[in-house]
């Protein structure tokens, strides 16, 4: 806790209805009633005088403790600049975990490998994200020494992980989330590609693939490349790099994983070579780490620097303030900071990383009327993360005058090319936004914004029609606002269309995500990722009928323009196929939708008087859910759900879902195709049971019908944080950007 107290005269925080949402639900203070025990105001206060406080610890500093707790709380409360959320959560509190980045080793051994499920357990349960790679483990069917047994291989390895972070909550806000990465050469590199198809209960981590320069020469060439053995670095097979390519591809279209990293690349921007190889990054991809590190995140607002008057429109002194005084903030939460292993805090204080990055990029090009999708945008953003990169070195020279540089500068790339001393191994990245966007009333990072207006589902079954300000205030200009319009704003989802309702000029500025053709997306990754020194956590949105060659230009445009790596997402392809479709000629690799089944009829199967059945009791995590299946000539008929001590709206969906799936059998759907509906639906209190993990009311019901009707286990495509999901805490449609799920309605996001 700070010494520094709250002034009387401190301006109040002054909020939006959306941040109070936000802020009351994860990050204000409770007491043991569950009820916030500070405001807003007192929130931001903490927070700055926690920080400002680590001031005092170096007497070279040429600012006051005091003096700096003011100017921190007034760059948070004018929205200019927010850090990651655990620094928000966390801060001036008794936990005091304020990083939101981890990457943990996991070595080839037993021991090694409950050691880091361990760890990723008690970096959860302070409010972080942890990212691993496998690659040290043995393939699958590998001799293990010790016990004479053969090895069960990576993939195996990760279902344990992703069961551990099922059951612990982080800090009572959200689920801890992961990235598994593993290299391109690894014997069992083709089971890892495809995991996510295969089984359904990945639903905790991304996963990408590490390429490696060889690889991708041996892409474009057409050539084999060799699988090699961690454990005993010799070759064990080879493979078609164009043929694994292909198939890298065809899953990104088909679910938008795995992504892919850039494992060279990534390492030629290692700071610290002499301190080990970086292998993975955190749950989003932007923040590379070495083993045992982690980075603390901020952001800044680059919609508030917005100066039309100025060159580019943008203010430069003002933007270099606000970068000096972050940079200084973001190097006292590394002191700040209480982590959970001894071993995270040698490492966190011998490079000392930290990662600026950037959010309301779409605000500030909508203010300055210049289109996304243009070179004008992308020159313009080249040259704001420039400067961003330029002035925090600067400020990280600064505090290394004052506090001396990172411990490991010496063998640093720093010190080799004589550009130091600094204080920070690297300064910059480009971290989802997440929450932090809705309480700064703001674009996330440097997506463009996904809907110009959207409705907000509020108490009372009350309707919000929310629109971005700026377009507002342009439609007001021109003369164009009305409710009616509005409205059909929110039921497309975009003006681009609307012809005969808007002019040119405003189409073309206020373009959204799915406007944006995918290589500007790309472009606008690669410009920010040139003066960046970790990477950028970007989506490359794509329409439903994006082909899977649209996905091969992307991956390859990446690799040539040189990212870190890439995540795709096709909208709607993890949306379920229609049951009964009208048209069983299409190709397997063609797009299909619910239009197939316009106009189909499928003949419902009238219920007799007397049917016989089952009934089946489940432990859920929501209370015993009693599952009663009848059946006419072996097949099952209709199904009825009851479940006790659980409220009457999770009554109501118990009874909604047995309605739907009877109504399905009547109409002659298989059980399999129940069961791939059904299965892997993730819930908020998934439960152990004797065969595994119970996740949901849906996923029991799954359960049940898969064990009666099927003779062989099926493992289903979806559950993997990808498709078209509800929001676990308000139920409206989760988005997927910035390489994760969010809610735009209530402001959920499992990444942060």
């Amino acid at each position: 806790m700070s010494d520094i107290t709250l002034p009387a005269d401190l301006k109040p925080a002054d909020i939006n209805t959306n941040a109070e949402i936000v802020l009351t639900k994860r990050y204000y203070r409770k007491g043991p009633d569950g009820k916030p025990t500070e405001n807003a105001t007192q929130m931001f206060w903490r927070v700055a005088a926690a920080i400002a406080g680590e001031e005092k610890k170096y007497k070279k500093s040429t600012v006051k403790a005091e003096v700096l707790a003011r100017d921190f709380y007034d760059l948070m409360t004018s929205w200019k600049f927010l850090p990651n959320s655990p620094t928000l959560m966390n801060a001036g509190t008794d936990l005091g975990q304020l990083s939101a980045c981890f990457v943990l080793p996991v070595g080839d051994s037993i021991e090694e490998i409950f050691d880091a499920v361990k760890y990723a357990a008690m970096i959860h349960k302070s409010g972080g994200g942890t990212g691993f790679s496998f690659s040290r483990l043995r393939p699958k069917e590998a001799r293990v020494g010790s016990t004479g047994g053969v090895a069960s291989g990576p993939v195996s390895f990760l279902r344990i992980f992703n069961t551990a972070t099922e059951q612990v909550k982080q800090g009572g806000t959200r689920r801890g989330a992961n990235m598994g990465i593993l290299r391109v050469d690894h014997p069992d590199i083709m089971e890892f590609i495809k995991a996510k198809e295969r089984e359904g209960e990945f639903n905790n981590f991304n996963f990408s693939v590490a390429l490696t320069e060889d690889f991708m020469k041996a892409v474009e060439k057409g050539e084999d490349y060799p699988l090699i053995a961690p454990h005993t670095q010799k070759e064990r097979g080879r493979l078609n790099a164009r043929e694994v390519f292909e198939v890298l591809v065809r899953k990104a279209w088909e679910s938008g994983d795995p992504g892919i990293v850039f494992l060279d690349r990534i390492n030629r921007d290692n700071p610290t070579p002499k301190l080990g190889e970086i292998e993975s990054t955190n749950p989003c991809g932007e923040q590379p780490l070495l083993p045992y590190e982690a980075c603390n995140l901020g952001s800044i607002n680059l919609a508030t620097v917005f100066a039309p008057e100025k060159d580019a429109g943008v203010d430069w002194d003002e933007l270099k303030r606000i970068v000096h005084l972050s940079v200084r903030f973001l190097d006292n939460v590394i002191d700040a900071s209480r982590f959970p292993l001894e071993r995270i805090t040698e490492m966190v204080h011998t490079n000392r990383k930290i990662g600026l990055g950037v959010m309301g990029w779409a605000d500030l090009l909508y203010q300055l009327r210049i289109p996304y999708n243009s070179q004008e945008a992308v020159n313009l953003g080249e040259r704001v993360m420039e400067f961003i990169l330029g002035e925090g070195r600067a400020a990280s020279k600064q505090l290394a005058k004052e506090r001396g540089a990172f411990p490991a500068y010496p063998d640093s790339i720093f010190a080799a090319r004589d550009l130091g001393p600094y204080r920070n191994a690297t300064v910059t990245t480009i971290a989802p936004t997440g929450t932090l966007s809705i309480i700064a009333g703001c674009s996330s990072g440097i997506e463009p914004l996904f809907a110009l207006s959207f409705a907000r589902n509020v108490m009372d079954g009350q309707r919000l029609v929310e629109t971005n300000p700026y377009f507002e205030a342009a439609l007001r200009e021109e003369g164009c606002w009305t409710p009616k319009l509005m409205e059909s704003v929110v039921a497309k989802g975009s003006i681009r269309k609307m012809e005969d309702t808007l002019p040119e000029s405003l189409r073309k500025v206020f373009v959204t995500a799915m406007d944006i053709e995918p290589v500007y997306h790309l472009k606008m990754q690669a410009a920010f990722q040139h003066h960046t020194d970790n990477a950028v956590s970007k989506t490359v949105n794509l329409p439903h009928d994006a082909t899977v060659d649209d996905i091969r230009n992307i991956y390859w445009m990446a690799y040539e323009q040189g990212c870190k790596g890439v995540t795709v997402y096709r909208d709607g392809c993890l949306t379920s196929q229609v049951l009964c479709t009208g048209d069983s000629s299409k190709k397997d690799d063609e797009p299909k939708d619910a239009s197939a089944a316009a106009g189909v009829v499928c003949p419902k199967r009238e219920r007799p008087d007397i049917v016989y059945g089952f009934t089946q009791k489940v432990q859920t995590g929501l209370g015993v859910l009693y599952v009663t299946i009848n059946e006419v000539d072996g097949k099952p008929f209709e199904l009825f759900t009851t479940i006790g001590k659980s409220g009457r709206s999770i009554t109501a969906k118990a009874e909604a879902i047995g309605r739907l799936v009877s109504l399905c059998f009547r109409v002659g759907v298989e059980p399999v195709d129940i069961v791939k509906q059904l299965k892997g639906i993730g819930g908020e209190h998934p439960v152990f049971q004797k065969k595994g993990l119970l996740l949901s009311i849906p996923d029991a019901i799954s359960s049940i019908l898969e064990n009666r009707y099927m003779k062989s286990k099926i493992a289903v495509h979806g559950a993997n944080g990808l498709a078209r999901q509800s929001c676990p805490e308000c139920g409206q449609e989760l988005v997927f950007e910035e390489g994760c799920n969010k809610c735009y309605s209530c402001g959920y996001t499992k990444c942060g």
